[in-house]
């Protein structure tokens, strides 16, 4: 088991380009100290530098550091394109071995809206890199985890919204500042 029945474990999932980095940004800008952000990118990419395969390491370390900062008394989102094929038996486990309240998000996002989003990103480096036929391959429509336990969240909702709905649904509405 892991965390405790006051921790919050969010999993927020969905294509590239859908806003899952905004919305948890967004979130730990309202929530303050004591919600910590692993980012399946950070960890991917920046940490191993790898890419993304199944049995991948980063795998293993996400759900190390999501239950590490679990244990520690943290908040933690958990967030990125995660695979259900390759990442939904790590967040299944990750899932029922939390003792506090565990909520999980999928942006539903049609490739079109995609494509838009992707195209307004201000990074002209990451846009250089990442292509619309990336975003095309890479695209999965509703890639949901099995047992109906993610609650889908359409391109009609806008960030603000997205991040209130998480907030209240999780009980996280109230700001922290940890030390």
């Amino acid at each position: 088991m892991v965390g405790s029945e006051g921790t919050r474990l969010v999993v927020l999932r969905g294509n590239s380009a859908s806003g899952k980095s905004s919305v948890a940004a967004g979130i730990r800008d309202r929530f303050g100290r004591g919600l910590a952000l692993v980012g399946q990118d950070n960890v991917r990419r920046i940490v191993w530098r790898e890419r993304d395969v199944a049995g991948g390491a980063n795998i293993g370390l996400i759900d190390t550091v999501a239950r590490h900062a679990l244990d520690a008394g943290y908040h933690v989102v958990v967030e990125g394109i995660l695979y259900a094929d390759r990442y939904g038996d790590m967040l299944a486990g990750l899932l029922g071995d939390h003792r506090g309240v565990p909520r999980c998000y999928y942006l539903d996002i049609p490739i079109e809206e995609t494509l838009t989003r992707h195209a307004s990103k201000g990074d002209p480096d990451y846009l250089a890199q990442v292509t619309e036929r990336e975003l095309r391959d890479w695209y999965r429509e509703r890639d949901l985890l099995p047992g109906g336990v993610e609650t889908v969240i359409g391109a009609d909702s806008t960030l603000a919204d997205t991040v209130e709905r998480i907030m209240r649904d999780t009980g996280l509405t109230e700001r922290h500042e940890l030390s």
